[in-house]
Protein backbone atom coordinates (compact mmCIF):
# COMPACT_ATOMS: atom_id res chain seq x y z
CA UNK A 1 0.00 0.00 0.00
CA UNK A 2 1.31 3.44 -0.90
CA UNK A 3 1.45 5.49 2.31
CA UNK A 4 2.76 9.07 2.00
CA UNK A 5 4.28 10.28 5.28
CA UNK A 6 1.39 12.67 5.97
CA UNK A 7 -1.12 9.81 5.88
CA UNK A 8 0.69 7.25 8.03
CA UNK A 9 -1.26 5.98 11.04
CA UNK A 10 0.21 6.33 14.50
CA UNK A 11 0.49 3.00 16.30
CA UNK A 12 -2.19 3.94 18.83
CA UNK A 13 -4.59 4.95 16.04
CA UNK A 14 -3.84 1.74 14.18
CA UNK A 15 -4.76 -0.42 17.18
CA UNK A 16 -7.95 1.57 17.79
CA UNK A 17 -8.90 1.24 14.13
CA UNK A 18 -8.48 -2.54 14.15
CA UNK A 19 -10.50 -2.86 17.35
CA UNK A 20 -13.35 -0.89 15.76
CA UNK A 21 -13.59 -2.81 12.48
CA UNK A 22 -15.58 -6.05 12.58
CA UNK A 23 -14.59 -7.52 9.22
CA UNK A 24 -11.93 -7.61 6.52
CA UNK A 25 -11.15 -9.02 3.11
CA UNK A 26 -8.83 -12.02 3.15
CA UNK A 27 -6.81 -12.14 -0.08
CA UNK A 28 -4.84 -15.25 -0.99
CA UNK A 29 -3.35 -16.68 -4.17
CA UNK A 30 -3.89 -20.27 -5.26
CA UNK A 31 -1.25 -22.60 -6.72
CA UNK A 32 -2.26 -21.44 -10.22
CA UNK A 33 -1.50 -17.81 -9.38
CA UNK A 34 -5.16 -16.78 -9.42
CA UNK A 35 -6.10 -14.51 -6.49
CA UNK A 36 -9.10 -15.17 -4.24
CA UNK A 37 -10.79 -12.77 -1.82
CA UNK A 38 -13.56 -13.14 0.76
CA UNK A 39 -15.10 -10.68 3.20
CA UNK A 40 -15.20 -12.32 6.63
CA UNK A 41 -15.62 -11.39 10.29
CA UNK A 42 -12.31 -11.27 12.11
CA UNK A 43 -10.69 -11.13 15.50
CA UNK A 44 -7.24 -9.52 15.74
CA UNK A 45 -5.37 -11.04 18.66
CA UNK A 46 -1.79 -9.93 19.06
CA UNK A 47 0.03 -10.94 15.91
CA UNK A 48 -2.78 -13.18 14.70
CA UNK A 49 -5.89 -12.55 12.62
CA UNK A 50 -8.56 -15.21 13.18
CA UNK A 51 -11.68 -15.93 11.15
CA UNK A 52 -13.55 -18.58 9.22
CA UNK A 53 -14.70 -19.39 5.70
CA UNK A 54 -17.69 -21.37 4.47
CA UNK A 55 -16.74 -24.92 3.58
CA UNK A 56 -18.37 -24.48 0.17
CA UNK A 57 -16.14 -21.47 -0.49
CA UNK A 58 -13.30 -22.97 -2.52
CA UNK A 59 -10.80 -20.35 -1.38
CA UNK A 60 -9.77 -22.34 1.68
CA UNK A 61 -8.91 -25.41 -0.40
CA UNK A 62 -6.65 -23.33 -2.65
CA UNK A 63 -4.58 -21.94 0.23
CA UNK A 64 -1.15 -23.59 0.37
CA UNK A 65 -0.25 -24.01 4.08
CA UNK A 66 2.03 -21.20 5.18
CA UNK A 67 1.60 -19.24 1.96
CA UNK A 68 1.41 -15.42 2.21
CA UNK A 69 -1.94 -13.71 2.57
CA UNK A 70 -3.22 -10.16 2.81
CA UNK A 71 -5.92 -8.98 5.21
CA UNK A 72 -7.48 -5.70 4.06
CA UNK A 73 -9.34 -3.84 6.81
CA UNK A 74 -11.25 -0.83 5.52
CA UNK A 75 -13.00 2.02 7.26
CA UNK A 76 -15.37 4.66 5.94
CA UNK A 77 -14.52 6.46 2.70
CA UNK A 78 -15.94 9.47 0.88
CA UNK A 79 -15.54 11.73 -2.16
CA UNK A 80 -14.05 15.15 -1.44
CA UNK A 81 -15.26 17.97 -3.70
CA UNK A 82 -12.76 20.73 -4.52
CA UNK A 83 -15.64 23.19 -4.19
CA UNK A 84 -15.36 22.73 -0.40
CA UNK A 85 -11.80 24.04 -0.22
CA UNK A 86 -10.98 27.61 0.72
CA UNK A 87 -8.22 27.35 -1.89
CA UNK A 88 -10.82 27.18 -4.67
CA UNK A 89 -11.75 30.83 -4.08
CA UNK A 90 -8.12 31.84 -3.55
CA UNK A 91 -6.48 30.42 -6.68
CA UNK A 92 -8.62 27.61 -8.10
CA UNK A 93 -5.77 25.10 -8.25
CA UNK A 94 -7.73 22.25 -6.67
CA UNK A 95 -9.01 18.88 -7.83
CA UNK A 96 -11.29 16.17 -6.37
CA UNK A 97 -9.91 13.44 -4.14
CA UNK A 98 -11.09 10.53 -2.00
CA UNK A 99 -10.55 10.27 1.75
CA UNK A 100 -10.43 6.95 3.57
CA UNK A 101 -8.75 4.85 6.25
CA UNK A 102 -7.36 1.35 5.71
CA UNK A 103 -4.99 -1.15 7.27
CA UNK A 104 -3.16 -3.98 5.50
CA UNK A 105 -1.87 -6.98 7.46
CA UNK A 106 0.36 -9.49 5.71
CA UNK A 107 1.48 -12.89 6.89
CA UNK A 108 1.42 -16.65 6.51
CA UNK A 109 -2.03 -18.24 6.24
CA UNK A 110 -3.05 -21.51 7.86
CA UNK A 111 -6.37 -23.29 7.41
CA UNK A 112 -7.79 -25.07 10.48
CA UNK A 113 -10.24 -27.80 9.51
CA UNK A 114 -10.86 -28.60 13.15
CA UNK A 115 -14.33 -28.11 14.74
CA UNK A 116 -12.89 -27.34 18.19
CA UNK A 117 -10.55 -24.67 16.79
CA UNK A 118 -13.41 -23.17 14.79
CA UNK A 119 -15.72 -23.26 17.83
CA UNK A 120 -13.19 -21.16 19.77
CA UNK A 121 -13.09 -18.54 16.98
CA UNK A 122 -16.87 -18.49 16.59
CA UNK A 123 -17.18 -18.01 20.35
CA UNK A 124 -14.73 -15.09 20.30
CA UNK A 125 -16.54 -13.47 17.38
CA UNK A 126 -19.93 -13.91 19.02
CA UNK A 127 -18.76 -12.48 22.33
CA UNK A 128 -17.31 -9.48 20.52
CA UNK A 129 -20.57 -8.62 18.78
CA UNK A 130 -23.00 -9.59 21.54
CA UNK A 131 -21.15 -7.98 24.47
CA UNK A 132 -23.11 -4.70 24.38
CA UNK A 133 -26.57 -6.26 23.95
CA UNK A 134 -29.19 -6.85 26.60
CA UNK A 135 -30.20 -10.49 26.69
CA UNK A 136 -27.21 -11.28 24.52
CA UNK A 137 -26.92 -14.58 22.69
CA UNK A 138 -24.22 -17.06 23.67
CA UNK A 139 -22.87 -19.89 21.55
CA UNK A 140 -23.83 -22.27 24.36
CA UNK A 141 -27.48 -21.22 23.91
CA UNK A 142 -27.71 -23.40 20.80
CA UNK A 143 -28.30 -27.16 21.24
CA UNK A 144 -24.97 -28.99 21.26
CA UNK A 145 -25.87 -31.36 18.42
CA UNK A 146 -27.16 -28.52 16.24
CA UNK A 147 -24.06 -26.42 16.94
CA UNK A 148 -21.69 -29.22 16.06
CA UNK A 149 -23.54 -29.72 12.79
CA UNK A 150 -23.24 -26.04 11.93
CA UNK A 151 -19.51 -26.05 12.69
CA UNK A 152 -19.00 -28.69 10.02
CA UNK A 153 -20.06 -26.09 7.46
CA UNK A 154 -17.12 -23.77 8.10
CA UNK A 155 -13.35 -23.94 8.37
CA UNK A 156 -11.01 -21.71 10.35
CA UNK A 157 -8.32 -19.44 8.96
CA UNK A 158 -5.38 -17.89 10.78
CA UNK A 159 -2.95 -15.26 9.53
CA UNK A 160 0.25 -14.84 11.53
CA UNK A 161 1.00 -11.18 10.90
CA UNK A 162 4.46 -10.29 9.67
CA UNK A 163 3.84 -6.68 8.59
CA UNK A 164 1.24 -3.99 9.21
CA UNK A 165 0.60 -0.84 7.20
CA UNK A 166 -1.98 1.76 8.15
CA UNK A 167 -3.15 4.69 6.06
CA UNK A 168 -5.54 7.47 7.11
CA UNK A 169 -5.95 9.81 4.14
CA UNK A 170 -7.85 12.63 5.84
CA UNK A 171 -6.62 15.81 4.18
CA UNK A 172 -3.48 16.19 6.29
CA UNK A 173 -1.68 17.56 3.22
CA UNK A 174 -4.18 20.47 2.94
CA UNK A 175 -4.40 23.73 4.86
CA UNK A 176 -6.53 23.84 7.98
CA UNK A 177 -9.01 26.08 6.13
CA UNK A 178 -9.36 23.51 3.34
CA UNK A 179 -9.82 20.71 5.86
CA UNK A 180 -12.48 22.62 7.80
CA UNK A 181 -14.29 23.32 4.54
CA UNK A 182 -14.16 19.64 3.58
CA UNK A 183 -15.57 18.60 6.95
CA UNK A 184 -18.46 21.03 6.53
CA UNK A 185 -19.08 19.72 3.03
CA UNK A 186 -19.12 16.13 4.21
CA UNK A 187 -21.57 17.00 6.99
CA UNK A 188 -24.04 18.18 4.34
CA UNK A 189 -23.77 15.00 2.25
CA UNK A 190 -26.47 12.28 2.37
CA UNK A 191 -25.79 8.91 3.95
CA UNK A 192 -23.77 7.76 6.93
CA UNK A 193 -20.24 7.33 5.54
CA UNK A 194 -19.48 11.01 4.81
CA UNK A 195 -20.24 11.86 8.42
CA UNK A 196 -17.92 9.12 9.66
CA UNK A 197 -15.12 10.46 7.45
CA UNK A 198 -15.85 13.99 8.73
CA UNK A 199 -15.48 12.74 12.31
CA UNK A 200 -12.11 11.20 11.47
CA UNK A 201 -10.97 14.39 9.73
CA UNK A 202 -11.94 16.51 12.75
CA UNK A 203 -10.01 14.19 15.05
CA UNK A 204 -6.95 14.42 12.77
CA UNK A 205 -7.23 18.23 12.83
CA UNK A 206 -6.87 18.19 16.60
CA UNK A 207 -3.43 16.55 16.42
Amino acid sequence: MYVPKAFGMAESDLHAFLEAQPSAHLVTVGPDGVPDATLLPIVVEGDRVLGHLGRKNGQWERIVPGSPGLVVVTGADAYISPSWYAAKAEHGRVVPTWNYSEVHLRGAVTVHDDPDWVLDVVTRLTERHEAHREGRWHVADAPEKYLRGQLLGIVGVEVVVESVEGKAKLGQNRSDADRVGAVAGLRAEPGVLPGVVADAMEKALEH
